[in-house]
């Protein structure tokens, strides 16, 4: 029986050895932490998003530039697929109200254990091992990179041979959970080509940091009901409605996230980033001027703002912020300020507090089933790959995806040794 070693228990790489397990493929799973799938069940603390209902065409365009790439993965297991499998686990599904799909107890705990249990006592094949706190730390002497995989155990050191390997390591995101991005110069030395780590889905800082007064005040608290636009200095145009979360030293939040894209390549190629947020997006600027100009007698702004434009709190805070009391006072100057206030970002947040990462191997060193070129009989999935995506269940179904993509890869590659 052929042995495969899958290295990473996430998404990508449980989906890896299901689908060899499925196919009479002996796999063992090796995993640095003591328990599988830490990140995917902190993941779901807040209702577990498994994938997006909307068509096809759209859901393949929110991957942006590698598009092409992770199409080609969806022709193996795509966003229908993900409802199937949760189905065949006995977790049952539903559509929100954005689309988004969720498990009808919105836990991600149930799910976990329904898979592993599959996994570990399965009704045709074998069982998947699994063999934890085992960290794997590259490839020991040799050329060989089915021969010699090193990993560190509680008990020493322990080396590793297997007839194929899939790596499922994730990004460089939340290290605590596993994923420190301690792959990539072992992978850079073996000859393959792989992406700097940058931080997707993430904060910002703004230029020169909030006032004191704002953000002892206001940290942590939400922008509801606004929205953002930004224009990059390559052109491209972003805007959308939603919400995000003042910081103590900027911004984040799910509105922030889907434009982290373009605000993080925005600051490295330009060395800080602005968007233009919104206050009022159900209000036209005619209505905004003429509320933000109507006599307000002897009540002050701060009544007026309330009672006319139903700006207080954190909104009416950020005024003040961006606003000297004098324009504050001039009603165009105002109106303008609530319909387009400029917020100017200098750097993401560290990478370790991203929800995901951008960069890693890039697509052009693998072949069509993910096997890398420069290590013949290793394949990569997951986040280790050089894509990204929004929050919105399109990460954690091109993880699942790409992790039934490089199983089946591997199946091909067995049969023609």
């Amino acid at each position: 029986m052929k042995n495969v070693c899958v290295i990473g228990a996430g998404p990508a790489g449980l989906m890896a050895a299901e689908v060899l397990s499925r196919a009479g493929v002996a796999v063992c799973l090796y995993d640095a932490m003591p328990s599988v799938g830490r990140k995917f069940l902190l993941a779901g603390k807040g209702g577990l998003n498994l994938t997006h209902s909307e068509p096809a065409d759209i859901f393949a365009s929110r991957y942006g530039q590698r598009r092409q790439q992770i199409e080609a993965i969806f022709e193996t297991f795509d966003s229908g697929d993900v409802r199937s499998w949760a189905s065949s686990l006995g977790i049952e599904t539903f559509v929100g109200s954005s689309g988004r799909v969720f498990p009808v107890d919105m836990k991600a705990a149930p799910l976990l254990r329904a898979w592993l249990r599959r996994l570990r006592h399965p009704e045709n094949g074998p069982a998947v091992q699994f063999q934890m706190r085992h960290r794997w730390t590259g490839w020991s002497t040799g050329e060989d990179a089915l021969s010699n995989l090193h990993f560190d155990m509680p008990h020493g050191p322990v080396q590793v041979q297997a007839d194929a390997v899939v790596l499922a390591l994730g990004g460089g995101s939340w290290a605590r959970l596993g994923s420190n991005g301690a792959w990539v110069p072992w992978l850079r030395d073996r000859g393959v080509a792989v992406a700097p780590l940058l931080p997707a889905n993430c904060g910002f800082d703004v230029l020169g940091g909030w006032s004191d007064h704002f953000a002892s005040h206001f940290a942590g608290q939400p922008f509801k009901s606004v929205a953002i636009s930004l224009t990059t200095s390559q052109g491209v145009q972003f805007q959308r409605r939603g919400e995000f979360v003042a910081t103590a030293t900027g911004v984040e939040g799910s509105l922030i996230y889907a434009a982290s894209h373009l605000l993080r390549d925005e600051i490295i190629a330009s060395g800080q980033a602005t968007f233009h947020l919104d206050l009022l997006p159900d209000r036209s600027p005619e209505w905004v001027l003429a509320q933000a100009a109507y006599p307000r007698g002897t009540r002050s702004l701060s009544s007026h703002l309330k009672s006319r434009l139903h700006i207080e709190g954190i909104k009416a805070a950020l005024l003040h912020e961006t606003l000297s009391k004098e324009q504050m006072h001039d009603p165009a100057v105002l109106a303008q300020t609530i319909k387009a206030l400029p917020i100017t970002l200098q750097a993401t947040r560290p990478i370790d507090e991203a929800i995901s990462t951008a960069g890693g191997v890039l697509f052009e060193a693998a072949d069509d089933h993910l096997m890398l070129e420069a290590l013949p009989g290793v394949f990569c999935a997951g986040e280790m790959l050089d894509w990204e995506a929004p929050t919105g269940g399109y990460l954690l179904t091109a993880c699942l995806a790409s992790g039934a993509k490089a199983g089946q890869g591997v199946l091909n590659y067995l049969s023609k040794k």
